[in-house]
């Protein structure tokens, strides 16, 4: 079982940045892709970008050019960098991970723009 832990979630100005963390740990085979989802009152939860084991990236249109993902694959640790935030990016953002073919998820982390 992996187990994720985010941090860095809070409040902030439209126009501002803040830093969202995810660390896995317990029994990891090989985790190959992490990325970060996120979900919106009322709303589906969706994607916002994907890292996998060899640096590729993959945004969502909405994000692109905002928002940057990126890992440590020594800490198991994968982070998104977001930038030029807008009321819109308000959602909970939840972490994902592929270990050997199997999906986990951490708990969520509040995000609020305010206009």
């Amino acid at each position: 079982q992996v187990r994720l832990v985010e941090s860095g979630g809070g409040l902030v100005q439209a126009g501002g940045s803040l830093r969202l963390s995810c660390a896995a740990s317990g029994s990891i085979i090989s985790i190959d892709l992490m990325g970060w989802y996120r979900q919106a009152p009322g709303n589906q939860r969706e994607l916002v970008a994907t890292i996998t084991s060899g640096g590729s990236t993959n945004y969502a249109n909405s994000v692109k050019g905002r928002f940057a993902i990126s890992r440590d694959v020594a800490k198991h640790t994968v982070y998104l960098e977001m930038n030029s935030l807008k009321p819109e990016d308000t959602a909970v953002y939840y972490c994902n991970v592929r270990d050997y073919r199997t999906y986990f998820w951490g708990q969520g982390t509040l995000v609020t723009v305010s206009s």
